[in-house]
């Protein structure tokens, strides 16, 4: 059988000025700029396979071993976008083969949680955009890239940058200038770290679709955050990033997620994503930053309870000596002693109960073509088995 193929791994990002509200649902287009670090795909990434082939009957999906209906869907919008683009190619040299016109199969699978508020659909649809891009040969860079991953999900267009990144919101109706930038690379402050406190795994209730509309529909406050605050506020974080000022990165982080959590209860009915252990890390945070005297530790949550704490590499072995009762042993990275006797956060039992995993991971690279393929051995383009890994 005639076919191509290609695979790619893409990173998680988690915002640190958070993107929340659209101003065009169906392109994706958001109400304010956002901010990410990356996170290293080789703790939390997407890997997908893509092929194509003249023998191909149709277009098939499938994400983490399931097959997905393809009709209609934001997946099947992003791939024909990059056909689009190959036809392109293909019109201008008359000798390319004509892959835009040849069926695909996908497979995607995710290290994490899907939907969970850990950014998984930001990784998928990276890897998606990524490996095809690849695939046609196609000569469009990362902002490029950026703008298709967009149509598919929103924080997406961050995860074709590794680093810093800046989501730039854009004015045009189009979308055309609602890009994905790059703030810093990795090797500019290399040394981030962040630790993911799993909370819950399970399915948000509210998703973040149908949570951002509620708000701009319905919040008094959101009017405030979308057209003051995070405009000051992502001029300040680049500065702090740029500058690698932890205290002010952190500062801003938290009081970001604060305010993002803050117009999602002001929307109405409430939006509820945080749940008492959620609310027990944040605690335990400023407990800890009160304890030591310097801000070296901060916090920031997504649509959903899960925390994402960020530290510097030098305060690594104390984040995780005074976390070190309420983590899963097997999973702290490195050996670390207790905690000091004086630090006494009154929360500890809720975080044991409520804390079921942890994954430790560091600012990384974006999307990369990898050697391992998610399809089974032989012509049949079909999902690699267990027992065939």
């Amino acid at each position: 059988m005639e076919a191509l193929a290609v695979t790619a791994v893409a990173p998680v990002n988690i915002a640190v000025i958070k993107y929340w509200g659209k101003r065009n649902v169906e392109l994706n287009l958001p109400t304010n700029s956002s901010i990410s670090v990356t996170l290293s795909t080789d703790d939390l990434r997407a890997i997908t396979s893509v092929a194509v082939s003249p023998q191909f009957s149709e277009d098939l999906f499938w994400l983490n071993g399931e097959l997905q209906n393809l009709i209609g869907s934001k997946h099947i919008n992003c791939v024909n976008i990059l056909r689009k683009e190959r036809a392109l190619l293909e019109a201008a040299d008359p000798g390319l083969k004509k892959l835009s016109n040849w069926k695909i199969r996908i497979i995607s699978e995710n290290n994490f949680p899907t939907a969970a508020g850990l950014a998984s659909s930001a990784a998928g649809y990276a890897a998606l955009v990524f490996s095809i891009s690849k695939l046609f040969e196609l000569d469009l860079n990362q902002t490029e890239l950026s703008k298709v991953a967009r149509v598919g999900s929103g924080s997406s267009s961050r995860s074709l940058f590794g680093g810093y990144v800046a989501w730039q919101a854009g004015n045009l109706e189009n979308g055309d200038d609602s890009v994905a930038v790059e703030v810093a690379p990795v090797s500019h402050w290399p040394n981030m770290r962040a630790l993911v406190l799993v909370i819950s795994a399970g399915k948000k209730s509210v998703s973040s679709t149908g949570g951002m509309q509620r708000t701009v529909g319905t919040s008094t406050l959101f009017p405030a955050r979308h057209l003051k605050i995070v405009p000051e506020r992502m001029s300040q974080m680049e500065d702090a990033i740029r500058a690698k000022d932890f205290g002010s990165f952190a500062k801003l982080t938290m009081c970001d997620s604060n305010q993002f959590h803050a117009v999602c209860l002001d929307s109405y009915p409430p939006i509820l994503y945080l749940n008492d252990t959620s609310r027990a890390v944040i605690s335990f945070v400023h407990y800890f930053n009160e304890y030591y005297g310097a801000v070296k530790l901060a916090y920031t949550f997504d649509a959903g309870p899960n925390a994402v704490l960020y530290f510097l590499e030098e305060d690594s072995a104390q984040v995780l000596s005074c976390l070190k009762p309420v983590l899963p042993a097997a999973k702290i990275p490195f050996e670390v002693d207790e905690g000091p006797s004086g630090f006494c956060f009154d929360a500890m039992d809720m975080l044991k109960i409520g804390i079921t995993d942890i994954v430790y991971s560091r600012v990384g690279p974006g999307p990369e073509v990898v050697e391992t393929s998610l399809f089974a051995p032989g012509d049949k383009f079909v999902p690699i088995t267990a027992t065939q890994r």
